[in-house]
């Protein structure tokens, strides 16, 4: 008899939305084994079971549940964590005219080997990770708050709460708006260049602290969140091109099931897709977080922003780091497959160990 999957849990769902993924190696459907049964005594029964890795065995409902959610964040982080010298570049790229605009940077990059070049030699190797321990520390207090949400809302099911749904939607919003400051931070830093590697002091900002510290003084609590309103736009923009691509995504998976290559670059075309259609909400969105604490340009709101890039730097600008971006999603997915085939091997290969030692 096989034993059935269990169905998963709501975030399992958010897939399409990078930064929320918490599809890893939890829910894999696997063949947990056949008894076959000889004879009508229990004597003459004999059973030949197929043993699975330990991180394949589906528990059952609120198993380990802690423990495979805390699992689930630090993959996703390592994950972050590994590709975030490209996230730098994506966000340098993206945000060149306000940062030479600003007197920080002389000239335009001239691509991507071009913006890591000149990042390494003026500001040194490690400086490709900076802004990555504030964008951390949001996304770990958001993720964590989302899904205490969603365990707060499982523990309801049979009260008279507003559902499933409802939840869902609360504790995304609320997750993201505790993320929103983080990133805002993330980005700062991240665009916090040096035009010469000789001097520390011709940085702007000195660290997570120090960028809340001055944009509170220069703007107040509104500062951190400048650019939220066209950021939670382009999020549902994100979320419902995905959800209705999701019937043709499963069409072609499904299609090129017997070919792995082509099925896994056709999950990353839908999953670039739909961030690109909104990629210059992006780019607004990064430039309304460049015109706080001292921003050379003031928008009065996120359409002033669009017709001050429009008319001032083309629609071009609105695009710019787009091939980085694309860069990161497509590092984003290479490294959580090779990351999830690696812990998946080990885990075979442990137990295959203790099984024959057994």
């Amino acid at each position: 008899m096989e034993n059935q999957p269990l169905l998963p849990p709501i975030s399992q769902k958010i897939h399409f939305w990078p930064h929320l993924s918490f599809r890893h190696f939890n829910y894999i459907n696997p063949t947990i084994g056949h008894i076959r049964s000889h004879g009508d005594s229990a004597s003459n029964a004999s059973s030949a079971v197929e043993p699975v890795p330990p991180a394949f065995v589906v528990r059952a409902p609120g198993e380990n549940r802690k423990a495979s959610s805390i699992t689930e964040v630090l993959v996703s982080h390592v994950v972050n964590a590994a590709i975030f010298p490209f996230k730098r570049v994506k966000l340098l790229m993206q945000n060149q005219n306000a940062i030479i605009e600003s007197g920080r940077l002389l000239k335009p990059y001239n691509g991507i080997c071009n913006c890591f070049a000149s990042t390494i030699r003026n500001e040194g190797l490690f400086s490709l990770w900076r802004g990555n321990i504030a964008l951390t520390i949001g996304s770990v207090s958001s993720k964590v708050l989302f899904l205490k949400t969603l365990q707060h809302a499982e523990t309801r099911k049979d009260e008279s709460s507003p559902g499933d749904k409802l939840a869902f939607v609360g504790g995304l919003l609320a997750s993201q708006l505790l993320n929103y400051p983080f990133l805002y931070a993330s980005t700062r830093m991240a665009t916090d260049v040096k035009t010469s590697s000789s001097i520390m002091s011709n940085r702007q900002f000195h660290g997570t602290f120090d960028v809340f510290r001055k944009t509170l003084k220069s703007d107040g609590i509104a500062g951190p969140y400048r650019g939220v309103n066209i950021f939670f736009v382009e999020m549902c923009m994100i979320l419902a091109i995905s959800i209705g691509l999701k019937p043709l995504e499963r069409h072609y998976s499904r299609h090129f099931q017997n070919n792995d290559w082509a099925k896994r670059t056709v999950e990353l075309g839908f999953l670039i897709f739909p961030s690109m259609v909104c990629y210059p909400l992006d780019t607004v969105n990064k430039r309304m977080m460049m015109s706080s604490c001292g921003g050379d340009v003031k928008y009065k709101s996120s359409v002033h922003a669009i017709a001050h890039i429009w008319r001032s730097e083309g629609v071009k600008s609105f695009y710019s780091g787009a091939s980085a971006g694309i860069l990161v999603a497509a590092s984003y997915k290479a490294t959580l497959l090779l990351l999830v085939n690696l812990v998946a091997g080990i885990g075979a290969s442990t137990y295959s160990f203790r099984w024959k030692g057994a």
